[in-house]
């Protein structure tokens, strides 16, 4: 049931800051989230990637996990 939850909470992480990112690249302006620390365009971007990038491993790790367990096909 754990690799469950963390599975859909790396799920959520990745689609909304893959969100984030493609509305970024199209308005600069628009940082969505992560506005409040400043840091410019790039800062903002690099953030955006790296917390999707988080939200697919962990997503792919908890399948992983999870089908070890015979929990999946």
């Amino acid at each position: 049931m754990k690799y469950d939850i963390l599975q859909i909470a790396g799920a959520i992480v990745m689609v909304v800051f893959a969100q984030g990112a493609i509305r970024l690249l199209f308005d600069h302006a628009d940082t969505g989230f992560l506005g409040w620390p400043g840091g410019g365009f790039t800062l903002t971007l690099a953030v955006h990637l790296v917390l999707f990038a988080i939200g697919v491993l962990l997503t792919g790790w908890s399948h992983t996990r999870a089908k070890a367990l015979g929990r999946r096909g």
